[in-house]
């Protein structure tokens, strides 16, 4: 049996299947139905369509905090967003609904651990310059105590 590197469409219970590992990435729970509502529209292609209108209404939220958090699926890359345009019977051109593809959750789950990695290489590099810098104060310290405690010489006659 083959893994799916996708998340999966479930014609015929018509259900979408949610990976689990979308509950380990740190994503706040509205961004989380919205990568779930996505996952309900894609195609073959794993591409969707929906305006921010329809997410906010089928998520419960407002239509003008859906950005947030699609640029919140797209920072853990999980979705990727395009731009489309419309053309009008009357030859305008007009912005159409945002193109959505839903992308391996493999590749987020590793740039999960690899952002994990790199807080954790910048909180031990703090603290080793930490480290470094009270072992610097301590010896200027010591030489301090050590140079003001010596008793002057005597000068010869």
């Amino acid at each position: 049996m083959t893994k799916k590197r996708y998340a999966a469409h479930d014609s015929i219970r018509n259900s979408t299947i949610l990976p689990n590992e979308v509950f380990q990435l740190d994503l706040r729970p509205t961004a989380i139905a919205v990568y779930a509502y996505l996952l309900r529209l894609e195609n073959t292609d794993f591409r969707c369509w929906p305006s921010y209108e329809k997410i906010a209404e089928a998520v419960g939220c407002s239509k003008r905090t859906v950005p947030k958090y699609v640029r919140e699926l797209c920072e853990k890359r999980l979705v990727t967003v395009e731009p489309t345009s419309v053309m009008t019977k009357d030859g305008l051109k007009w912005n159409g609904n945002l193109l959505y593809k839903v992308l391996p959750i493999q590749g987020a789950v590793e740039n999960h651990y690899e952002q994990q990695l790199a807080r954790l290489d910048a909180a031990l590099e703090h603290k080793r310059v930490k480290m470094k810098q009270q072992c610097q104060r301590s010896q200027a310290r010591y030489l301090a105590a050590k140079t003001i405690s010596r008793e002057p010489e005597e000068l010869p006659l």
